[in-house]
């Protein structure tokens, strides 16, 4: 039986931070890997917010769900600018 004249300690392990543009590549590769057009369905999901725009190969549905659908927007968005050669100055 348990002193509980004592406090008890609970540790809670924390998921370590999930990279968005590594959840990308990761998801990119396995839609690719299954025959899809890796593109058109991840816009699908982050329009609709289904997950079976996404395959379930090598987990990539489990892992884009634990981004939030605009952070993978952003991060997107950051990458092309960045391509771009865009500074964020007007000529």
């Amino acid at each position: 039986m348990a002193d509980l004249g004592n406090t008890q300690f609970f540790r809670v392990e924390t998921e370590p931070e999930v990279q968005v543009q590594e959840v990308l590549h990761a998801v990119y590769e396995a839609l690719t890997e299954k025959g899809y057009n890796p593109v058109n369905q991840i816009v699908g999901y982050i329009m609709s917010g289904d997950p079976t725009y996404i395959t379930s190969h090598k987990n990539a549905r489990t892992m884009i769900m634990k981004v939030e659908r605009d952070e993978l927007v952003e991060e997107m968005l950051t990458q092309y600018i960045r391509s771009c050669g865009w500074n964020g100055e007007r000529d």
